[in-house]
Formats: structure tokens, C-alpha cells, sequence
């Protein structure tokens, strides 16, 4: 894996000549990110040595390298999911490469369902922590001692000062802004009702697919992590009268993601 992970960093280093500061992965709908970001380079997954390809609609699945807030970054335009069949270390893979070329900071970005009755469609959740509900964990087998420690500390796993500046910022901006616990499981199924119920008890205000292989691998390396949930739809039981379809999901992940999208241009200006 760790000749794999380097032979990937020589190979977009060369190509693009670029030493990212700060690296992103943009969820489903919420790619339009991109169009903020100063584009040296713009490659297709399928051309970068040892990744996977993106299968799920409204994940491009691009690899972005340009200059954000006067930063230089490296976007994931599509992220990889455990329900497409790959293993946790395959869907981690491009953190990992993103930190070795010189990413100091992971910015992450999910669609998800709100578990916190007070959470409405369109809201926007920062993370400030997670639960890990996926029956693997990506650091499972021999440790890659070159990127990280055998038991990595996860106490702080969102970085607090940067939370407290996206709240400053949201505030600045009169944008609404939650913030929770958000909870990753397996998927491809959406949870039932009792699944939800379950959920809540454990303390989660949001569910989704992703994220939490992503930032257990980011820690592990050292990398400060910030997180923002965009609320696409309301699992709370009592108000799921119809189902919840990918396409409306993409559709409320869309409209909300200039919001986002400024947090995040205003969090990495000031790194």
C-alpha cells in the first residue's frame, strides 16, 4: 500500500507540479465547489495510477488541483463509497496521497439526513464529532508507520478553531448554521425508521455513507480535519410520510452548496 500511495503522489506531482496546502472531498450535488477553485489541473480518476472510479451520479469523479482562497488545494470532485464494493483502504486511498504530497489540512463535505428534530431541509451542520458505524475500519492490518501511529489519538478528530471560525463566519454572512454529531454507516439502503430511532439515541444529529473512513485516515496522519453536513432531507420518524430519493437529495445538496462553498473559501483564507 505505502509504495502504491507513493508511486500515485510522484506521479500527480510530476504531472502537475503542484504542493497542495490543503486537501477537499466534496459529497454528493455539492461539487460545484469547483467552480471557486483556480483550475491548473483537472484530471479524470480513471487517468491517475491506483484509483478507483467513481460510480454514483453526482460524484464527477475528477481529481481538482488549483488555488482556492489563496491557497493551494487538491479537490476530490466525487468521493468513493463503501456500498460500490471497494474496501475501506481503497476509499481512503486519496487522503492519503493528498497528505503525502503536502496537505496539511482535510476539508470534508457530505450530504446527509437530519437526525436532530430541530434540523430543517437546506440547513448547514458543521461537525464536531462522529460515530463510526461501518464494520471495518480503514486502519485495520499492519501499520503504515511512515503516515501515522499504530493507535492514533481521536479526542480532538474536528479541529474546535476552526469550527469556532466557520460559526464567526456563518454568522458574518447571516447564514444558518447547526452544528452535531454525525453518524456514518455502511449504506446502500437508507435506514429504516427504527434505524433512525436507534441513532438518535446514540447521539448522532446527522446519517450518512461517507466521511468517517476519510477522517479516521486524515488523524492518523496528523491532518486537521473540518467537516460540514448539508441537510437534504428530515429522517426524523414522524416526518418521513414519503421516501427519500437520490435525486432529491442531489437537488437540496445543490441549492445549498454556495453556502458551503463559502465557508469553506473563507476557512482556508485565513489557514
Amino acid at each position: 500500500m505505502i509504495e502504491k500511495i507513493k508511486e500515485t503522489a510522484s506521479y500527480l506531482s510530476k504531472l502537475t507540479g503542484a504542493k497542495p496546502e490543503v486537501g477537499i472531498v466534496l459529497g454528493s450535488g455539492l461539487g460545484g465547489l469547483v467552480d471557486e477553485i483556480n483550475v491548473s489541473h483537472k484530471l479524470p480518476y480513471q487517468d491517475i495510477p491506483n484509483f478507483l472510479a467513481s460510480t454514483v451520479e453526482g460524484h464527477a469523479g475528477h481529481l481538482i488541483f488549483g488555488e482556492l482562497g489563496g491557497k493551494q488545494v487538491i479537490a476530490m470532485q466525487g468521493r468513493f463509497h463503501y456500498y460500490e464494493g471497494y474496501p475501506l483502504q481503497q476509499i481512503t486511498f486519496p487522503i492519503r496521497v493528498m497528505h503525502l504530497m503536502g496537505a496539511h489540512t482535510l476539508f470534508v463535505s457530505n450530504a446527509a439526513g437530519a437526525l436532530n428534530p430541530a434540523f430543517e431541509v437546506g440547513d448547514l451542520m458543521v461537525i464536531r464529532d462522529h460515530i463510526n458505524l461501518f464494520p471495518d475500519n480503514p486502519l485495520r492490518g499492519p501499520n503504515l508507520d511512515e503516515l501515522g501511529p499504530r493507535f492514533p489519538e481521536m479526542s480532538e478528530t474536528y479541529c474546535k478553531t476552526l469550527i469556532k471560525k466557520a460559526k464567526q463566519i456563518a454568522t458574518q454572512h447571516k447564514i444558518k448554521f447547526q452544528s452535531g454529531v454525525y453518524i456514518g454507516s455502511p449504506g446502500p439502503t437508507l435506514e429504516t425508521p427504527a434505524e433512525y430511532r436507534m441513532f438518535r439515541i446514540l447521539g448522532a444529529d446527522s446519517t450518512g455513507m461517507s466521511t468517517v473512513p476519510e477522517i479516521i485516515v486524515a488523524r492518523h496522519a496528523g491532518m486537521k480535519c473540518f467537516g460540514i453536513s448539508v441537510i437534504t432531507n428530515l429522517s426524523e420518524p414522524s416526518e418521513m410520510e414519503k421516501p427519500t430519493t437520490h435525486e432529491e437529495v442531489q437537488e437540496v445538496a445543490g441549492a445549498a452548496a454556495s453556502k458551503m462553498t463559502l465557508i469553506f473559501r473563507e476557512l482556508i483564507k485565513d489557514l
